[in-house]
């Protein structure tokens, strides 16, 4: 259980930085940089910029609660594991190919391990 647990803690680790980079660093250089944007665009899209980044705020408080509840949370993390990877085929599909590795990838990997030992593990 504990190398889903760190799989799942990595995903909302991910999600934690995506927060901060779309609601606080998405018109800064770092931002720009990491999006691909120029001023003009990063200053036009801020606010949509920093819905998502609040929407990825409640995808790392659900994957902490499941955390938190331990294997009782199991059916927790599989749910907001399984949101994460349907935002991040979505993402891949209508944006870059790269969302598909950046945040599908850990997710699909967390869930498949949780899977697997969350059944020895009594959750």
């Amino acid at each position: 259980m504990y190398l889903a647990q760190m799989l799942v803690a990595l995903v909302a680790l991910l999600h934690l930085g995506f927060l901060v980079l779309e609601m606080f660093l998405w018109t800064s250089p770092i931002g720009r940089k990491v999006f691909g944007m120029n001023a003009e665009k990063a200053e036009i899209t801020k606010v949509m910029a920093a819905n998502q980044g609040l929407y990825n705020g409640f995808l790392v408080a659900g994957l902490l609660w499941g955390l938190l509840l331990g294997t009782a949370g199991v059916p927790v993390m599989i749910f907001f594991l399984s949101c994460v990877i349907v935002a991040g085929v979505y993402g891949a599909a209508t944006v870059s190919r790269k969302i598909l590795w950046v945040q599908a990838a850990p997710a699909i990997a967390a869930l498949v391990v949780l899977g697997i030992v969350a059944p020895f593990s009594g959750g």
